[in-house]
């Protein structure tokens, strides 16, 4: 993962300004929510399956590398191949190889996290090899030369207008924005690139140990043909997304549809455990599975390794109300949200990535929606004081918190200033009691908001006048 150019704060204010980008955000999360809410109720004792499905997150974690090692000596008893890579340049080395050897030209390729991350896409295409997404907003990131913006949503911070358009310009189809006919051209169009492709790519969802089964999950059906269709079928899976056997599997189904899509169960639930058998008809002729470590094994056994239990739904996108204004690119990272304000940093270190624990109001929201109910907010405060041990924190802010420490641990200069600064605030404050602009560096609040004038009277002058007033009562009870 590669810092962008531009700062965290020109991408706020960039997408803070972009009226059509809200307009899309506000259409998809808000339905996402509705959704979700009415899946969960429709699960028979909801909340203990999520507890049920944080028990295996943790259990597995703990005991990651036996259950890796299981999985990897299953995967090749039923014929497959499994390969480690320690970062992301690992990774597309092994991929390249393997399409190499295989004289491959082109690759269609289903919904992958893992190869933004390590932005395989573009390594493939620097040996010329012709490389084609098959997800329907994926493709349509693709076709315009983006990046995704929501872990399950590539394409979420685009209208079905602007869909529209693209489509009629890259693809030379009428202009349409419903999105039945949108689709139906994507389709065909993508249709020929299957039957022609050498090499699929995929995600994986989970990997079973016990079996040495993939699971990918999805709902158009573009995963279920990228790997089957073509001779040779390559998974890339982080090495966190393990669960012990097909029973835990169920479990984590019955919540991550449910919070992802609000559907009971994604549309095309592929189970897939080794390559074509002899007699069988459909299947690639060979299945690699790509394990990616990245930062994952450096990241266990901290204070955040809690972030590994995530299962990519993104509920708390659709949750947050700092991604619901920003939009993901404004992360600047591959995981944007709240999920991602943790694991980026926690992957890529904080020197680069300080500013993300910060994107948060630490409301609470994305624990409450989380399916395997991951402490986000505790996360974020601990990469918030991590950023400040790496000195990443600005000089105004560095110096106001030494002066305010300062004061408070001298009540007589704390009573001083808290003084004058209800005569100053109620001084300059309108009629109304608030302070419509402050001056730099607080003006990052009244860009947006009023800024309330403090009391007239002091929590303590409040608490020692109505304390007083409780003695005066008592004094003044009759004898009983």
């Amino acid at each position: 993962m590669h810092t962008p150019n531009v700062t965290f704060h020109e991408r706020v204010d960039s997408a803070l300004r972009d009226e059509i980008l809200h307009t899309a955000l506000d259409r998809a999360t808000g339905r996402f929510q509705t959704l979700r809410l009415g899946a969960l109720a429709s699960l028979p004792d909801a909340d203990a399956v999520r507890d049920r499905a944080r028990l295996i997150r943790a259990h597995t974690l703990s005991r990651l590398d036996f259950y890796l090692e299981q999985f990897a000596a299953n995967v090749e008893k039923v014929g497959g191949h499994v390969h480690f890579a320690a970062d992301a340049n690992a990774l597309n080395e092994i991929v390249t190889e393997i399409a190499q050897r295989h004289n491959v030209k082109t690759v269609v390729k289903g919904k992958s996290m893992i190869s933004e991350e390590t932005e395989l896409n573009h390594a493939l295409e620097r040996e010329n090899l012709r490389v084609v997404e098959t997800d329907l907003g994926e493709y349509i990131i693709q076709l315009a030369g983006e990046t995704p913006s929501h872990i399950i949503v590539p394409a979420i911070h685009k209208t079905k207008e602007q869909i529209g358009e693209l489509l009629r310009e890259k693809i030379s189809i009428p202009y349409t924005d419903d999105p039945a006919q949108m689709t139906a051209a994507a389709r065909a169009t993508l249709r020929a690139e299957f039957l022609n492709a050498d090499m699929g790519i995929s995600g994986v969802n989970f990997g079973v140990a016990e079996t040495g089964t993939i699971c990918l999950v999805e709902n158009e059906g573009n995963g279920r043909l990228t790997t089957t269709a073509p001779r040779v079928h390559v998974a890339l899976m982080g090495i966190e997304r393990i669960v012990p056997n097909l029973d835990d599997l169920s479990v984590m189904l019955q919540v991550l549809a449910r919070s992802a899509t609000g559907q009971k169960i994604t549309v095309y639930t592929n189970l897939i455990t080794g390559a074509r058998r002899n007699g069988e008809n459909d299947g690639p002729d060979e299945l690699h599975v790509v394990l990616l470590d990245n930062g994952r094994s450096r990241v266990l056994g901290t204070e955040v390794a809690e972030i590994l239990y995530c299962i990519r739904c993104g509920a708390c996108l659709n949750a947050c109300p700092v991604y619901r204004e920003i939009g993901g690119h404004a992360y600047g990272s591959v995981y944007p949200g709240p999920v991602g304000a943790v694991l980026t940093p926690a992957l890529g270190g904080i020197a680069p990535w300080s500013d993300l624990p910060h994107a948060s109001s630490l409301c609470g929201a994305c624990r409450e929606v989380c399916p395997v109910r991951i402490d986000i907010p505790r996360m974020l405060l601990v990469e918030r004081d991590d950023a400040t041990r790496h000195g990443k924190m600005q000089w105004w802010l560095r110096v106001g918190l030494k002066m305010y420490s300062f004061t408070v641990t001298r009540p007589a200069l704390f009573n001083l200033a808290t003084t004058f600064s209800r005569w100053g605030s109620r001084l300059v404050a309108g009629r109304k009691g608030w302070i419509r602009r402050l001056p730099p560096p607080l003006n990052g609040w009244t860009q947006s908001r009023d800024f309330p004038a403090f009391a007239k009277k002091s929590f303590r002058e409040q608490f020692r006048a109505s304390r007083h007033a409780d003695l005066i009562h008592i004094d003044e009870e009759p004898e009983r």
